[in-house]
């Protein structure tokens, strides 16, 4: 079993970016009355960058990992729409065992381009994220199902 422990910078650095509203490069902006945390990451992607909605159904512990997937032309953010931790997946290749992590409230992720990792996985309702990746999806879809499942527990 596969126990999740708490997102940090510097564990999931390999594997991409934290995307959280504090610290770094904020300044006040509309005339004092919006806080801009600037360039919390950037997209590296082959062709266009597209952002997407998606509403993803809740998943719980113990949950059952059988398929990763990785995008080699492009990385992938997932920004929660919800103060929800959820689940985030990782492999250093399919024959690797993966490492699991819960985010922060209000903190998404960024995968760096080719990074293993499992399917968005949130453990409250709603699902809703926002998603910045590749605009073109057809070529840039890897994925590998699991002869033997993982379970990742608490």
């Amino acid at each position: 079993m596969i126990v999740p422990i708490p997102i940090t910078e510097k564990l999931f650095a390999p594997y991409g970016t934290l995307i959280a509203c504090a610290g770094g490069d904020a300044r006040r902006i509309n005339g004092g009355l919006c806080t801009r945390w600037h360039d919390r990451c950037r997209p590296d992607v082959d062709g266009a960058v597209s952002v997407s909605l998606f509403d993803a159904e809740p998943r719980s512990l113990p949950y059952t990992l059988d398929l990763i997937e990785r995008h080699p032309k492009g990385s992938q953010a997932f920004l929660p729409m919800t103060e929800h931790p959820f689940l985030v997946i990782v492999a250093d290749g399919p024959d690797a065992t993966p490492k699991a992590f819960v985010t922060a409230p209000h903190q998404g992720i960024q995968f760096h381009r080719g990074t293993w990792h499992g399917v968005l996985t949130p453990l409250h309702s709603p699902g809703l994220f926002a998603v910045i990746d590749r605009e073109q999806t057809a070529d840039n879809l890897e994925e590998h199902h699991y002869a033997t499942p993982w379970i990742i527990g608490s």
